[in-house]
């Protein structure tokens, strides 16, 4: 279901519990509301108002891949950039890594699968941002 896009301050900011198989709707009304917004590329589950640590990104094929409990395990190349954000009026200057390396969890036949896998150039970024957005972190 498509879900209205949050930016209470209060919800952004706290940091998100871990996600189970049990949010199998949440990443379905997550998936929905970024396939519904003209020109979005990820978006996280607190900005359609659930504080579960779940992301989603668009990749270059306008396919959606989602992640459950992401964490960034090792950074190369920082650099500063501009950030936009759907949830926030302001472009923001902020460090982001040009190649990263993420566990996470996906869910596949109503079970969560760990994974691993390496993330370079604009997927690096938007997962940075997604992840600061689960732990509270608003840019």
């Amino acid at each position: 279901m498509i879900k209205d896009l949050v930016k209470d301050e209060a919800i952004l900011s706290t940091p998100c519990e871990p996600a189970t198989a049990e949010d199998a709707e949440v990443v379905t009304d997550l998936v929905d509301t970024l396939a519904s917004i003209d020109d979005a590329v990820c978006l996280a589950a607190n900005q359609i108002g659930v504080t579960k640590a779940i992301i989603a990104y668009q990749d270059d094929n306008d396919q959606i891949h989602v992640m459950l409990n992401p964490k960034i395990l090792m950074g190369l190349g920082g650099a500063k950039v501009m950030e936009n954000c759907l949830t926030h009026e302001e472009d923001t200057r902020v460090t982001r890594f040009a190649k990263i390396k993420v566990s996470f969890d996906e869910l596949v036949d109503g079970q969560l699968k760990s994974r691993r896998r390496d993330y370079m150039g604009w997927t690096a970024q938007m997962i940075q941002h997604m992840v600061d957005h689960c732990k509270g972190k608003l840019i």
